[in-house]
């Protein structure tokens, strides 16, 4: 019998780390957690790391009250000891749950270490595409995708070669105002933009559903992936969330991956690949009707998608831009300081007055990112 794979989970709070954790409950024989993180969940981190008997905890904020962690449990706090975390000798495979462009550095330091990464966070190739991208050719590490639609066409390409690939189109549900009238979403709340009709998810992804920036992402985060022009992307409303991704081929076939919306199939897949185990949800029941329906996207109802492919096409930081916007202005929307259709203002005032650079430097691109958002605060301010 194989030993069980070290893994080691930044971002092990969230949903996608919920998700992880079932994954490891299921096959205990083959997988074996030895590092967590968290932001400020510290209780539940605790929790985890009692569950599991983890040996590494990191707290990146300094913990509001005294918690007893097990006795086995070196914890750290800071957000430099999660590069030391992604890095840790003996892991075999570090799983980037964590949120936003602080997912970077740590995602560079386990590739630089020559691990396997299970990528779950997007901003990581968006900001820094090429440089994650070579990092990983030049230390001969694997990043495998962990969203269900980078996943679904990780599995559809095994084994195909690149020139096969004419496109690949990801799939969205649409979120929930796919059939609001479009001059009622200036009417939107917090709590409306909240209940997303298929995924259970954090509250800026889930935002970032409904304006379907989140998809605009994705679509930046596929180029790097899969090595594509931004000619080879499509996105197409599958309200069902049932298809995750379509790959079409040069020869005119296409290859769709399915499971019912749950992040657990994409999480086992990634994380045991390439075996495959029994799994920890039902999959899909083929002797009832399944909706496979599928329509283009108005990009009048979703502007921040429009905004997203424009800046993948501009190229260089714009992508870099785009995200950091998007981030400070759906910070102030779920802070009730500015209004729904006010995110993607917030984003093309920012895109407009910012410049675009070519660069793979570090330091560069994470001033570029303190430059875009203090933009993006500003044209805040002017709304207010």
């Amino acid at each position: 019998m194989n030993s069980p794979k070290k893994l080691v989970l930044l971002g092990a709070t969230g949903s996608i780390g919920d998700s992880t954790l079932k994954v490891i409950r299921k096959h205990p024989d083959k997988i074996k957690l030895i590092g967590i993180s968290a932001h400020t969940q510290a209780e539940k981190l605790s929790s985890i790391a009692d569950e599991f008997q983890v040996p590494h905890a990191i707290l990146t904020s300094e913990p509001k009250v005294n918690l007893s962690f097990p006795s086995c449990t070196e914890l750290r706090t800071g957000l430099k000891s999660l590069e030391d975390l992604a890095c840790l000798g003996d892991a075999d495979i570090i799983v980037i749950a964590v949120v936003g462009t602080v997912g970077l550095l740590p995602t560079l330091a386990a590739l630089k270490s020559g691990k396997d990464v299970v990528l779950a966070n997007k901003e990581s190739l968006v900001v820094g595409g090429k440089l994650v991208t070579r990092t990983a050719e030049k230390y001969g590490a694997t990043i495998i995708p962990a969203d269900s639609e980078h996943n679904a066409v990780f599995q559809c390409i095994q084994n195909q070669p690149q020139r096969s690939i004419e496109s690949i189109i990801l799939t969205a549900s649409g979120g929930p105002f796919r059939n609001l009238p479009i001059n009622q979403l200036d009417q939107v709340t917090i709590k409306q933009a909240l209940c997303h009709p298929n995924w259970s998810m954090g509250k800026k992804i889930t935002v970032d559903s409904a304006t379907m920036a989140n998809k605009g992402l994705e679509l930046i985060e596929a180029r790097w992936l899969f090595d594509l022009k931004p000619e080879q992307l499509e996105v197409v409303i599958h309200p069902p969330s049932i298809v995750h991704a379509i790959v079409r081929f040069v020869d005119g076939c296409c290859l769709a991956q399915m499971t019912p919306p749950s992040m657990t199939f994409a999480m086992q897949n990634a994380i045991l690949f390439p075996e495959r185990h029994l799994g920890i949800e039902p999959s899909l029941d083929f002797s009832k009707s399944l909706d496979l329906s599928f329509s283009p996207p108005s990009l009048d109802r979703y502007p921040c998608l429009r905004l997203a492919k424009d800046a993948m096409e501009q190229d260089n930081s714009a992508p870099l831009v785009f995200n950091a916007a998007n981030e400070i202005a759906v910070d102030a929307f779920l802070r009730n300081r500015i209004g729904f259709l006010d995110i993607p203002r917030i984003i093309e005032d920012t895109l407009e007055k910012s410049d675009f650079i070519k660069t793979e430097s570090i330091e560069e691109l994470i001033s570029l990112d303190a430059e875009s958002r203090r933009i993006a605060s500003i044209e805040i301010d002017h709304i207010r």
